[in-house]
Formats: structure tokens, sequence, C-alpha cells
């Protein structure tokens, strides 16, 4: 592939930017620079430079953030900053999306990717791909309340009652509950049908990817990872046995 249009597939900027770049002598290949846009590149394994910062070649982009409180999972946010914003430039030129949103105040695992088809795949209600949630209550948490999540809750959009795949208390007012519907505010819904309320709530796993486990671990608020192929195998056993 031509050097020039590499750039631009990884997000570099238009044609004529990426030009521009390796005109000026910002590219590196291999570690030798290169100033031809039309050099041909194999893109097997690629390793470049573009003004000093190491970049990998990948025909398509996976990544995992830890989101924080307080971000829209929007590219034009209403109310707050967006989710987009903790992202590199490239990655956002590249036009990835989230699979499936959160909350602006929920925090937690929320996966990206440019692969429609990936996206596709993980968020579509026909999947039921599993996600594991854990709620800040606003009374303490009860037996009961366990077990009817467990029975299944009535939510007015849904036709039949709607049960938590898991759930059970980690502290009084702690609870861990896992789900694989996918609709708008549902695990706060469903905790409210059950009779408490959520007032905190934060996304630990998403199909077979748990935050603080494996690739996730030590992935701070803000911080972002790619997923790699052993990661997305993960994510795609999950969707297979739903």
């Amino acid at each position: 592939m031509k050097l020039e249009r590499i750039l631009q597939n990884q997000g570099f900027g238009s044609r004529r930017q990426c030009r521009q770049w390796v005109e000026l002598g910002e590219v590196r290949v291999n570690g030798e620079v290169v100033d031809d846009p039309g050099a041909e590149i194999d893109t097997t394994g690629l390793v470049f430079e573009v003004e000093g910062h190491s970049w990998t070649y990948r025909e398509k982009t996976y990544v995992a953030l830890h989101k924080p409180a307080g971000y829209e999972c929007s590219h034009e946010p209403k109310h707050h900053r967006s989710v987009y914003s903790l992202l590199p430039q490239q990655l956002v030129v590249r036009n990835v999306q989230s699979v499936g949103r959160l909350d602006q105040d929920t925090t937690g695992l929320l996966l990206f990717s440019d692969d429609g088809a990936f996206i596709h795949n993980l968020s579509s209600p026909k999947k039921h791909v599993p996600k594991v949630y854990r709620a800040e209550l606003a009374e303490p948490g009860t037996d009961a309340l366990v077990q009817r999540l467990l029975d299944g809750v009535d939510l007015i959009d849904e036709p039949q009652p709607v049960p938590a795949l898991h759930a059970r208390l980690l502290a009084e007012k702690t609870l861990e509950m896992s789900i694989d519907l996918g609709k708008y505010h549902v695990v706060k819904r469903m905790i409210a049908a059950a009779g408490n309320h959520v007032e905190q709530l934060h996304r630990s796993g998403f199909g077979g990817l748990n935050l603080g486990e494996g690739p996730l671990s030590g992935l701070s608020e803000g911080q972002w990872v790619y997923l790699e192929e052993a990661d997305l195998q993960l994510l795609h056993s999950a969707a297979r046995k739903a």
C-alpha cells in the first residue's frame, strides 16, 4: 500500500495532509525516513513513526476504555464532555464508534471499534452478550431484592419480566448483577422495579472481558488500551454462547 494511503487509513488526516507529513521527512518506516508518499509499503506487522511517535498499523481498530463519570457517549455532546475526547485524534478520525453506550454518570468498561460487523455482533439484542455491573444503592440491599432481580422484574417496554443473569450483595448497599439486555437505563430501571434505587453505577465486565483482569488490569479511569486477537476471541465466544 502507498505510504500516504497508509497514513490516511490510520487516521493521520486527508491524503494531502498525509503527503505533506511524508515529504517533510516526518515519517519513518523501520527506523528510516521515507520521503516518497507513493512508496509501496508492506503493512504486515508494520510499525512506523510520525513526528517521532510510534504507531502500529491496524486494519481495524478495537479499543477498551475505562470510562469516567461526566462524559457523554456522543460525538456531539449536549451537556458534558465527549467520551471520544479521551481517545487519540487518529482513532476519532477513523470514526471509531462505541459498542453501545453508558450514561454520562456511569463509569466502567466501554468498547470502541471501526469494524461495523464487530459492533453489531456485540450490541445486537439477539446476541444477549452479558455485561456485569456494580451498583451503589440508595437503601440497604436485601435478599428479597436479589431474589426479585433473579426472578425477573416488569419493565414498561418489555413484554415479559426481565431477569438478571446473576445478582449478589457485595456490601450492605453494593449490588453486583449481570444482564444480557442492552436497553436504555435498564439496570437502574430493574433495580427501581425491584424496590430500590441506584446512586452510582459501574460496568466492570463486557462479554469475557473484565476491568482489573488480563489486558485491562491496572486500567485507570480515562485510560484506554487496544484489544488484541485473544481479547476479541473472548468477546466472540460470549456472543456465540448467547
